[in-house]
This record gives C-alpha cells, sequence and structure tokens, in this order.
C-alpha cells in the first residue's frame, strides 16, 4: 500500500513553491486571485506561520447513502435514498476505474503530498495561455472539499455547503492545510475510496457503484476501459456531460479525452485505446434506475406500507431507528441500511394472480355514478385486496390488491390507478376500512363461549326471511349501545322464531341468531370483545355504539381482521402484524429490534371453541364450495346489505388471511354484476372472496404439514349442565323469571293444546337438564283440548256373485344369468 504523506519540512518546501508560483503568476492554479506576497525573509516566516495557524482538525462523516428493502428472499424491493449512493471499498472497484479517475483528475497522486506544486504550474500556465482551463486541485483536496460539503449538508446547515465551494483564497488555502493533514492520516488509497465513493458522476448517481449500476448495469468490479473513461471524465462537469440528460455525443467526446490522457500516460496500449474509443457512447449505455423511493418499487403498496411501520414512533420495538418520524426517515434514507422485510415473493406473486383471476383490474363491472349521463361517463370498478399473515409471529406474508399504482401525474387520475392502499388503516397510507359483515359475528361467538354458551349448545333468534323482518324494540335492546328506534333485521332465507344450534346459526350466518345472541349478552361487551381482539376501524378508532355493529357495520381493513382471526389460530394470543424480518447498518451489523410483543388476549379454550364453530362454516356452511380439503381450516363469511362489501377471512394453524371484495370508490350495490366472465345476482362473501382465500391459502400453505386445531374442552363444547326447573301452569313472565333465577333464558317458541289456561307455560324444550346459560324454549296453551272425534268402522262391500277371490301372484324366483363364454 503506498505510503502516508512527507513530511513537515516537505510540506513547508511544497508550501514555498506554492506561494512562490502564486506570486509569479499572481493567481492561484485554479484560477482564483490571492494577495501576492515575498516568498523570502521576514514575510515568507509570516506566511508559514499563518498557514501552520490555520484549523487542521478535519474528519470526515459517514457518507449519505441510500438503504435497501428487500423481501424475505433478498430481493430488492426499494432503495430508500436521500442520495443515489452505494458504498463499496477499493477493492470492489475495477483496477481500471482507479487509473482513469486518477489520470484524469490528478496523475500524480501516489507521489505528492497532498498538494502538487507541478499541477498548479501547469494548470497555471494553461489557464494564462487562454487554453483550456484546468484546476490544480488535487484528488485529496478535492476530496476534502466534497467532505466538507458532504458534512454540512448532513447536519443541515447551508450557509456551511455553500463556504465549502466558495470561490476564494482563504477556503482554498484552508483546504490545502485540511488536505496536508489528511494525508498524515489517511493512506492514498483510503483518500482514494473515499473520492470514488463521494464524488457525483451525474443523473442523481452519487459514488461510482451507483454510477455504474446506472449508466451501464453493471457493479463498479466490472466496469470496462471505455465504461471506466466515461464516468472518470463525467466528474469534472456532470451537469453538461452526462448521456441521459444531455445526450451521448458530449459524454462521448470527455470519454475520449480521458482515453487520450490514459495513452499518453502509458496506462493502456494503442490498440486498447483505439478499440476503446471505436465504442459509440449509445451503445454503451444500459440504464437502471434505481428504486429510489416506493414510487419506483416493484411493490409500491407494500412498500409505503413499511416505510410508514419503520417511521411510526408508536413501534417502540424500532426505537433504534430514532425517537421521532423524521429522525428515522433521515436514518433510513442516510444509514445505508438493510431492511429485509417478511414478504414471501411467491406468495406474493400468486396471491396476485389468483385474486386479479376472479376480480381483474380495470373492471368496469359496476355501473357508472348515479346522474352520469355524459357519454364519456365510464362504469366504476370492483375492488379486491388481501393480506395474509402468518399467526403467531404477526409477519406479513402478502399483501395485494387489483388497482394499479400511478408513477406518472397523468396516472393518478386514470382508470383503474390508485396511490392508497386498501389492505391498511390511515396511519399507514390507507383507508378507513370497509364494512365487514358477518365476519363481525366471530366476536360474538367468543363473548357467548367466554359467558358458557357452549358449541353444542342453542342460541336464541327472531323469525324472518329476505322480506319479513325481525323487530327488536329498544326496550330489547338493552342500557347501553341502544339505536335510535325499533331495530330490523333479515335473514337470508325463512328461519328463525326458535333456539337455533349454535352451530347452525354460525355455518348459516344467521342474523337473527346473532342479534338476539347479542342483546343476551349485552351489545357494550361483544363491542368490548372486537377492541381486546384489536378490530378497530382504519382511523384506530373503536367501532360505533351500536347494535348493527355486530352485524358488520363498522369499518375494518384487511390487514387488522387477519389479525384479529390470526388469533384464535394462535389459542388466543394476539401478535401484531409486522412487516420486518431483520435490520442491519452499512457495516452488516444488525440493528436491535424489540421482540414481536404477542399478548393473551382470550381464552386458549374459548379460542379452540371458537374455531369449532366457524370449521362448520367451510364444512356445510355458507363457505363449503372452499374448504382446503384435507387440511383443517376455519373462517367467516361476510356480506354487507345490498351487497356493497363481501368478505372472507379464514385460518390454519400456520395461516391466516382476509380478502375483500367491494366497492373502493362508492357504496355501488354488487347485484347483477359479470366479473371474469362470470354473472352474480348478488355477490355473497361465499361466492368470490373466499374462493380466492381459498386460492391464496393453498398456495401459501404449499409444503407446510397438515396440523389440526387444539381440542377444546369438554365444558366448551357441551357446556356445564344443570337441571330445568318445572314451570308447567306458570305464566310467561312467572316462568321466565323461575328460568332466570336458574340461570337460564327464555323464549316463547310456540303453544301447544291444553286445558291449561291460554297463555300458560305447558312444557319447555330441552327439559330435564340443559346448559347453564342457554335459552329454554316455552311452549304455551291454547286453551284448548279438541274434543274426541267419534272411531268410524268402515262397513264391509259384499262381494258380487260370481266374482273370482283375486288371489296374490307369487313373485317370480329369480335366476341367475348365465356366464358368457
Amino acid at each position: 500500500m503506498p505510503g502516508r504523506a512527507t513530511n513537515l519540512g516537505n510540506v513547508v518546501s511544497l508550501l514555498g513553491a506554492f506561494v512562490a508560483t502564486a506570486m509569479v503568476m499572481g493567481l492561484l492554479a485554479a484560477g482564483l486571485l490571492i494577495p501576492a506576497v515575498g516568498a523570502t525573509g521576514s514575510t515568507a516566516n509570516a506566511g508559514v506561520k499563518a498557514f501552520d495557524d490555520l484549523p487542521s482538525e478535519f474528519t470526515t462523516s459517514p457518507l449519505s447513502q441510500q438503504s435497501r428493502i428487500i423481501d424475505a428472499n433478498g430481493k430488492t424491493i426499494a432503495t430508500p435514498q436521500e442520495e443515489n449512493r452505494i458504498i463499496v471499498r477499493l477493492d470492489q472497484v475495477a483496477p481500471i476505474m482507479q487509473k482513469a479517475q486518477i489520470a484524469i483528475e490528478d496523475d500524480r497522486f501516489y507521489e505528492h503530498g497532498g498538494v502538487d506544486p507541478r499541477g498548479i504550474t501547469r494548470a497555471a500556465v494553461s489557464n494564462l495561455k487562454g487554453n483550456d482551463v484546468q484546476g490544480a486541485s488535487t484528488l485529496t483536496q478535492q476530496f476534502v472539499k466534497l467532505t466538507l460539503q458532504e458534512n454540512a449538508l448532513r447536519n443541515n446547515d447551508k450557509q456551511a455547503a455553500e463556504a465549502a465551494v466558495e470561490v476564494s483564497a482563504a477556503r482554498k488555502i484552508q483546504e490545502i492545510k485540511y488536505a496536508v493533514t489528511l494525508e498524515k492520516e489517511m493512506t492514498k488509497d483510503q483518500i482514494l475510496q473515499g473520492y470514488l465513493n463521494m464524488a457525483y458522476y451525474g443523473d442523481r448517481a452519487y459514488g461510482v457503484e451507483a454510477a455504474a449500476q446506472h449508466y451501464f448495469s453493471v457493479p463498479a468490479s466490472k466496469l470496462s476501459l471505455s465504461q471506466a473513461a466515461l464516468l472518470a471524465g463525467l466528474v469534472q462537469n456532470p451537469s453538461k456531460t452526462d448521456p441521459f440528460n444531455n445526450g451521448p455525443e458530449k459524454a462521448q467526446a470527455r470519454r475520449n479525452v480521458v482515453l487520450d490522457r490514459m495513452y499518453q500516460l502509458g496506462i493502456i496500449k494503442a490498440k486498447d485505446w483505439k478499440a476503446a474509443k471505436a465504442i459509440p457512447v449509445s451503445k454503451m449505455l444500459k440504464r437502471k434506475d434505481p428504486l429510489s423511493n416506493c414510487d419506483a418499487s416493484s411493490e409500491p403498496y407494500f412498500c409505503n406500507y413499511v416505510m410508514d411501520y419503520l417511521t411510526d414512533p408508536a413501534n417502540k420495538a424500532l426505537d433504534a431507528l430514532g425517537k421521532s418520524g423524521p429522525e428515522r426517515l433521515k436514518n433510513i434514507t442516510q444509514g445505508g441500511l438493510t431492511i429485509q422485510t417478511t414478504l414471501d415473493p411467491e406468495v406474493q406473486r400468486q396471491a396476485l394472480k389468483d385474486l386479479t383471476k376472479r376480480v381483474p383490474t380495470d373492471n368496469k363491472a359496476l355501473p357508472r355514478a348515479q346522474g352520469d349521463k355524459s357519454k364519456q361517463g365510464k362504469s366504476r370498478m370492483v375492488g379486491a385486496a388481501a393480506t395474509l399473515v402468518e399467526p403467531g409471529t404477526g409477519k406479513v406474508l402478502a399483501m395485494v390488491q387489483n388497482s394499479k399504482y400511478p408513477r406518472t401525474a397523468k396516472e393518478r387520475t386514470a382508470y383503474g390507478f390508485t396511490q392508497v392502499n386498501w389492505n391498511v388503516g390511515t396511519n399507514y397510507g390507507g383507508t378507513a376500512g370497509s364494512q365487514y359483515g358477518s365476519t363481525a359475528k366471530m366476536f360474538a361467538i367468543v363473548r357467548a363461549l367466554e359467558t358458557g354458551t357452549p358449541v353444542n349448545g342453542t342460541v336464541p333468534s327472531k323469525f324472518a326471511s329476505t322480506t319479513q323482518s325481525a323487530i327488536y324494540p329498544l326496550s330489547e335492546q338493552g342500557s347501553s349501545c341502544k339505536a335510535d328506534s325499533d331495530w330490523k333485521v333479515k335473514n337470508d332465507y325463512p328461519v328463525g322464531g326458535k333456539p337455533l344450534p349454535f352451530r347452525k346459526a354460525t355455518a348459516d350466518s344467521i342474523n337473527t341468531a346473532f342479534a338476539s345472541l347479542t342483546f343476551k349478552l349485552g351489545t357494550k361487551t361483544v363491542l368490548d370483545t372486537m377492541t381486546k381482539m384489536h378490530v378497530v376501524d382504519g382511523n384506530g378508532k373503536p367501532m360505533p355504539c351500536l347494535p348493527s355493529a355486530v352485524l358488520g357495520t363498522g369499518i375494518v381493513t384487511p390487514i387488522d381482521l387477519a389479525s384479529s382471526y390470526a388469533i384464535l389460530a394462535n389459542d388466543g394470543k394476539y401478535c401484531p402484524p409486522n412487516p420486518i424480518l431483520s435490520i442491519t447498518n452499512a457495516d452488516k451489523k444488525p440493528v436491535k429490534i424489540g421482540a414481536t410483543q404477542c399478548q393473551q388476549v382470550i381464552d386458549k379454550d374459548v379460542a379452540r371453541g371458537t374455531t369449532e364453530l366457524l370449521k362448520g362454516v367451510l364444512k356445510d356452511g355458507t363457505a363449503r364450495t372452499s374448504n382446503l380439503g384435507s387440511r383443517p381450516a376455519a373462517g367467516k363469511t361476510g356480506t354487507t346489505d345490498e351487497h356493497v362489501e363481501s368478505w372472507f377471512v379464514g385460518y390454519t394453524p400456520q395461516r391466516a388471511a382476509a380478502v375483500w371484495v367491494g366497492t373502493p370508490e362508492s357504496q355501488t350495490p354488487m347485484n347483477r354484476i359479470t366479473l371474469a366472465g362470470q354473472w352474480y345476482k348478488g355477490v355473497f362473501g361465499g361466492d368470490i372472496a373466499a374462493p380466492i382465500w381459498k386460492d391464496i391459502m393453498t398456495e401459501a400453505s404449499s409444503g407446510l404439514p397438515e396440523r389440526d386445531f387444539g381440542e377444546p374442552s369438554s365444558k366448551i363444547m357441551n357446556g356445564d349442565k344443570v337441571a330445568v326447573p318445572y314451570v308447567g301452569g306458570m305464566s310467561v313472565g312467572e316462568a321466565t323469571a323461575k328460568l332466570k333465577d336458574a340461570g337460564f333464558n327464555a323464549q316463547v317458541v310456540g303453544q301447544t293444546t291444553s286445558s291449561w289456561s291460554y297463555g300458560l307455560v305447558v312444557f319447555t324444550d330441552p327439559s330435564g337438564t340443559a346448559n347453564r346459560g342457554s335459552t329454554i324454549g316455552l311452549y304455551t296453551s291454547t286453551g284448548y283440548v279438541p274434543p274426541p272425534q267419534p272411531r268410524v268402522t268402515p262397513k264391509s262391500t259384499p262381494k258380487p256373485k260370481g266374482t273370482p277371490t283375486t288371489k296374490a301372484t307369487p313373485k317370480p324366483t329369480p335366476t341367475k344369468p348365465k356366464k358368457k363364454g
């Protein structure tokens, strides 16, 4: 390795030569005027003392360099940056590139001590003769200037940054002092490495590695002679010679100057010189733009989510990046970090394919906006989005939607484009969410199991159909979270009016069963269950305190719903969604990240019981056509009024996913529409969202062992059996009170004939024993017993004479067929 700078005597001698040259020429080699001073006697001594008195402490700060966001397999998703720079070691730069840069900028680099008197003289003479203006700054001086500028910019000191490149004798002399000092502290190779990483090569490419990749799509270690000469030539005036912004002609002329200089210095041979000059620059270029921000990313929606996640101060596990959002953003865009995410690229690719197969991008299934009579009026698209997470870790494995991400101003207003991520909330650049329909019933199931209703028990219901509503008057709605008036609820088919098996109510998603159950449990307690299971709207607010919220009239995002259902797969533990696997700094050392804070939010047994009920949805319920075959799975469909939004959320022990299909731009019903060649009278959760979920989960589960869910306890399955009091002969009020004292609820479910007075209870169903907390059906008296009907004996008709008696025809005895030859 070349040695360090010359000793102090040589420095003083160099300074004398410098001052003498300045006196003779009247200017500094770079063309900067300085006061003429004598070079001998007391004046020279004073000059040397003044020079020695200049500040000499010179520090270099870490360079601002791009960070990388990569997927779980290491592929780059984006390179967040303030400057497109990739730091490399000198041995990672092709030797020919090193020689080219030295040849054109400072061919005596390895010979001088930081300042080159020959260069000063040569430049001064050339400038006085009116030839091309030449500078006398050595690579070391240039490195000093660039470092001072970079340090100032990193400290947001614009005044210091301007001073670092100010055209003045004072600044030049201070630069020389720093250069002399620097060469005592750093080797030549260290200085060259710093220079090559710091220099600006035009078109937002800082440092030789970023420049090599940007202009030629090769690393700096693979640069050819012609490529190296082109890059080396750009440094002098990149704003005028970079080939992308100024055309290849100027870049080619400058490249040839570098090649000529290399030939003159004997660095390259004649045949190499001629061959390199013969290559047109236009044919050398192979542009590779950096993924400088999420707009340029291959996964822009996920990338924006990751950036918002990283810079959110609420994520305390990432405090090593900074305490505030701006501090974190600065460290990410300047720190050369490698941020590995949880995104599984193959699952992501397949999920998008599965999603758009059934809900294509740019579809025009929905009618145009109401009142739009213009000829240019366009139909609106049906949107779809899906998020897949891993129970037990919260890792976000996939995040897709069927829109296109706009990369130009024109695309921002074009059909089918949006910057909004439909999978996440507003704090991460998304939406406030969408109504989630019957997927909300899961939380009533959890609350019911917590309070004693067993899996194999019954739940109350009122009769309703698609045309006839069940009425829940204010008097039945409890004391909190009441509606403004009577609440009307319909079912998807005629059902109800008596206690229904909990399994059937869940599998068929019977609205009146869950409305009645909710009022039995208390609306507020069900909404509190949603909150503790981390379902909030996209603005981070709890669901509205209304009875309809338990049927999914609140709004939620796919990522929150997937993460909440993952609690069930994880035996009651909630793990916050997390897109980050690891972070390493520019030196490849790990950045400390706090562990995922999983919390037990519901009882393990309750989680398993809920899963047992939700398995029925895929077995013989509203999503029976979307089960995963032999792989155990559970989930819930969701459809809102008028088919405006539809959902399926489901899980296995290893994966959980939420799929939304709806109307991102309006509340247009998805009725009588055609998507991907399929006509739908009305879109239910089981029609599109559930099949998409099945396809995504099948791919995401490929290679994973088939694991079953944990078994719930006998108590969760069958409840706490207690005796049902005898209430025959009581009024409905008396019977209800007695049953309530025994731990039951009561509901009149029918009438029966009885000699007891009208309206008195005759019997119950069930009787004997029942699960504590269950609903007992009451059968009341009609007050009437029908009189017995007289028994009529039919008379035999005499047979006419001569009529033969009919005998049964004997059955033929079957014979075995003969075997054919």
